[in-house]
């Protein structure tokens, strides 16, 4: 009797092998089919941001970080919301490269006067012109690899208060 049912199991097991092994190549080649759809790259999506950054004449942007997908095409927008002059409290956004010493680089921008204190430098990834109250300005550039970068700006003793992270995702 144990033999009979030992024989029944294995001839069960036997024949749904043989079904299984038959669905199983056909589904191992329609994943196959599916694989090889997927595999291939997609073309890479360009993608637009814009950023709206305010100055005022508290010597303070309204944002202190600012996130952007890698890849980008950055607009930023900036806007001086007080009411002084640009010879009194000029503001501008500068982007700087990682790693960059801020307080040198200030002491540079100081120099740069002619050219809205933004000096000569390898440093500087993008930055806007010099703006007074009431004044909006605009720059568009790419954005660098991910990573977190520091944003000044730039006028003469700005740069302690007026700062913030550019963090690209």
């Amino acid at each position: 009797m144990k033999k009979l049912i030992i024989t029944l199991a294995a001839i069960a097991v036997l024949s749904s092998c043989s079904s299984s092994s038959e669905e199983s190549t056909e589904t191992l080649e329609s994943t196959e089919n599916a694989v090889a759809e997927v595999a291939e790259p997609a073309a890479p999506v360009e993608q637009e941001v814009t950023v709206e950054l305010e100055s005022n004449d508290m010597m303070k942007f309204n944002k202190t970080e600012i996130f952007v997908p890698a890849g980008s095409t950055v607009t930023l927008n900036l806007t001086h919301t007080g009411k002084m002059e640009k010879a009194v409290m000029g503001h501008n956004f500068v982007l700087l490269t990682k790693g960059t010493d801020i307080p040198a680089f200030a002491s540079t921008a100081i120099a740069a006067k002619e050219n809205d204190y933004i000096p000569e430098s390898d440093a500087i990834i993008a930055h806007t012109g010099l703006i007074g109250g009431g004044e909006s300005t605009s720059v568009t550039f790419e954005a660098p690899a991910p990573g977190t970068y520091q944003f000044i700006c730039s006028f003469p003793g700005h740069y302690g208060a007026m700062k913030g992270e550019f963090i690209v995702e």
